[in-house]
């Protein structure tokens, strides 16, 4: 059974949702793929787990890196499982490109070549924003592309963590004739 809370954070709601084992998902209002893999039959009630989320978010959103884990139950393929665990090895105000990623997760895995754009469908399908920090994944060349809570959430995100920006951009909109 999953249970849910909302947290209101300075970027917007976000939906939190724990089973017995750990955080399911965290998911700002309205984003892509929002409440992707929340049972239909979940209740809304603060857990031991949802309250530790909760603590865990008041310290990042007033600009400190949380001492403390909570615990995670992401729900998703094995390869995106692999690419989660990567993201959350990324440390608090660092960036990684998908190249990057998809480079070490071929080495783990034994293998010459992953494609990045295959590392980027995971992280873009990650089920629990900011815990699994996908926001720090940046393009080769510094754009910021690819966050289902919005590019201007992933830069402020970076910014609360003091991450270097000034090399990042949010890319312009294509036109098409």
């Amino acid at each position: 059974m999953q249970y849910t809370s909302w947290y209101t954070s300075p970027l917007g709601r976000l939906l939190l949702a724990a089973d017995d084992s750990g955080l399911t998902g965290a998911w700002f209002e309205g984003q892509k793929y929002f409440a992707r893999h929340l049972d239909a039959a979940h209740a809304e009630r603060q857990t031991p787990h949802l309250e530790q989320a909760g603590r865990w978010l008041d310290v990042y959103f007033s600009g400190y890196e949380p001492g403390f884990p909570v615990p995670l139950h992401p729900m998703g393929t094995a390869f995106q499982t692999a690419v989660w665990q990567l993201l959350c090895a990324i440390p608090y105000g660092q960036t990684r490109t998908y190249g990057q990623l998809a480079a070490q997760l071929a080495s783990q895995m034994g293998r010459a070549y992953l494609s990045a754009q295959a590392v980027g469908g995971a992280v873009g399908r990650n089920p629990i924003s900011i815990f699994v920090p996908c926001h720090r994944v940046v393009g080769a060349t510094g754009s910021l592309t690819g966050y289902a809570g919005g590019l201007d959430r992933k830069m402020a995100l970076l910014g609360l963590e003091k991450a270097d920006r000034t090399a990042l951009f949010i890319p312009k909109p294509k036109h098409t004739p």
